[in-house]
């Protein structure tokens, strides 16, 4: 299978060296200094016991065009990033090709196909100016959930911190052809690939951890361990899960294990940096609209109070604010 992997930072760069270690024909769309070290040295990835492994003979790319048509287009980035990149993702496409969208929170293309009276609707916090829906055709899309914890350390660098689940899904519930073919070439590469019928409660079961967990890591500079046993932040993020929960649920969503659990697969992650808190610190852009600010935005469309994300999101999009306008970062260091 020819895979190009559109983004090659943590997750990006662990799928594609995974997969072309696996034998498939993968291509990165990468820049920087990223871009070199790949083009140089190959992708490194780094496992949880310290084990490494190159993935070398990897062709790596700054422009799509010049990376030919793919079978399948993994979409890694975040998703405040996607809209500047689908207008050239027409040239990595062929008649049958996938567009697997690997971003955190609701999807632009959340109600395709949705039934209900909520059927045909955009989702504004996703996708502001219509520029995604307008260059990437949903009949393309394929769904995933992130699960696992990845961190690039260095340039062409990637380390593995736990997990190796991507569930799939069909925007319509249906096992394809296409779609096992992709769950099959990643679990040839080691990863647990499960296909879903119902990809959107997958969607809201990962996103009911991130919509809290991030911006209150965003916001204390606390590792999810800290949130979960500091009382009046597992409190704070058990009100904004309550919130989503409802919002979901009203959108046909359902939750297969209960508030407390969820709680606690985060609490026993240990002492992780969420990818927001990492990003406060190395002065990057925030994923809040899609994590926060569209449950908000689910939220008025379905008719549902939301103070407890409401607030968090303010302040969360003023930190974002703040950082972006001074063009810094924040991060605590121990005293000398």
């Amino acid at each position: 299978m020819r895979v190009a992997v559109v983004g090659a930072g943590a997750i990006g760069g662990y799928l594609g060296a995974r997969l072309a270690l696996a034998g498939e024909e993968v291509s990165f769309i990468a820049r920087g200094r990223n871009l070199e070290a790949i083009r140089g040295a190959g992708l490194k990835l780094v496992a949880e016991d310290g084990a490494e492994q190159v993935a070398n003979g990897v062709l790596a790319v700054e422009n799509p065009a010049e990376a030919g048509t793919q079978d399948a287009v993994l979409l890694t980035v975040k998703a405040h990033q996607v809209a500047a990149l689908a207008p050239s993702l027409a040239s990595l496409c062929h008649e049958d090709t996938v567009i697997v969208t690997m971003q955190n929170g609701i999807p632009w293309w959340y109600f395709h196909g949705l039934p209900g009276e909520f059927a045909g609707r955009s989702v504004a916090s996703a996708d502001p100016d219509g520029t995604i829906a307008a260059h990437i055709d949903p009949a393309r899309v394929i769904g995933s959930v992130v699960y696992p914890a990845a961190e690039l350390v260095a340039p062409g660098v990637v380390q593995i911190v736990e997990g190796n689940r991507f569930s799939l899904g069909e925007l319509d519930g249906r096992t394809t052809p296409r779609i096992e073919a992709l769950a099959g070439a990643l679990t040839r590469a080691g990863f647990k690939a499960p296909v879903s019928s119902d990809i959107r409660s997958e969607i809201w079961l990962k996103l009911w951890g991130n919509l809290s967990f991030n911006p209150i890591s965003a916001l204390t500079h606390a590792t999810l361990e800290d949130i979960c046993r500091f009382p009046a932040s597992r409190s704070l993020a058990a009100a904004m899960m309550t919130e989503a929960r409802a919002i979901g649920e009203k959108l046909g969503a359902r939750f297969r294990i209960s508030l407390e659990k969820r709680i606690e697969g985060a609490e026993r992650v240990g002492a992780h940096k969420t990818s927001m808190l990492q990003d406060v610190e190395h002065g990057r852009a925030l994923e809040l609209d899609a994590l926060v600010g569209a449950v908000a935005e689910l939220g008025r469309v379905t008719g549902t109070p939301t103070p407890a994300i409401d607030a968090v999101y303010a302040c969360t999009s003023l930190l974002a604010k703040t950082l972006a306008d001074q063009r810094g970062h924040l991060k605590i260091e121990p005293n000398d």
